[in-house]
């Protein structure tokens, strides 16, 4: 069995969450990228919670938003959880778009407050076919629309939670935060 090697955007969020899942996968390796040297040992790359402002201008500060838009573009699978999901977004309302790679349109915060958070649970068939999932939001954005490659993989009261588009995979919850391995082991499986 091949080793995955999966970077995770080290520059503000839930990066240790997301690292202690990928060491509970067999197949996979997790590891930091703060560097464009990092990001090209990376076969995929998951974007972390946090807060989206500030990871647009590290991306920046750092050189790594051309860079990371291009290996996305060019088929490298990436997921955005919660803040991620906003970097990855073509549209972000009374915002700015930042790596524009997802035919989405995002509403920052719209589920509320740090106070607000909550958790759901919810079958994603092409996730976890008949084991619900625990989801949690912590200040989380919801998609409003999808149009040309995305679809919608997940809505929770009647909003848009997750998303994918090939090679790009969305949620507006934080599946790190739970004990389940099911998500990402649903994103090693878009790697080829």
């Amino acid at each position: 069995m091949r080793t995955k090697k999966i970077g995770v955007l080290a520059l503000q969020g839930s990066v240790e969450e997301h690292l202690h899942t990928l060491s509970q996968i067999e197949d996979a390796e997790g590891f930091p990228v703060r560097t464009k040297e990092e990001l090209s040992h990376a076969e995929a790359i998951i974007l972390p919670g946090g807060e989206s402002t500030t990871l647009r201008k590290l991306l920046r500060e750092f050189d790594l938003e051309d860079p990371l838009r291009r290996r996305i573009t060019d088929g490298m699978p990436v997921w955005g959880t919660c803040a991620g999901m906003i970097l990855l977004a073509r549209e972000v309302e009374g915002g700015e778009s930042t790596l524009s790679v997802m035919d989405i349109s995002v509403r920052r915060n719209a589920y509320g407050r740090q106070s607000d958070s909550f958790s759901a649970e919810a079958v994603i068939p092409e996730v976890s076919p008949s084991d619900p999932l625990r989801l949690v939001f912590i200040r989380a954005p919801w998609v409003e629309r999808v149009w040309g490659g995305a679809h919608i993989l997940c809505e929770v009261d009647g909003h848009i939670a997750a998303v994918r588009q090939h090679n790009i995979l969305a949620t507006s919850f934080h599946p790190e935060l739970t004990n389940s391995t099911a998500f990402h082991r649903y994103f090693l499986s878009l790697l080829p």
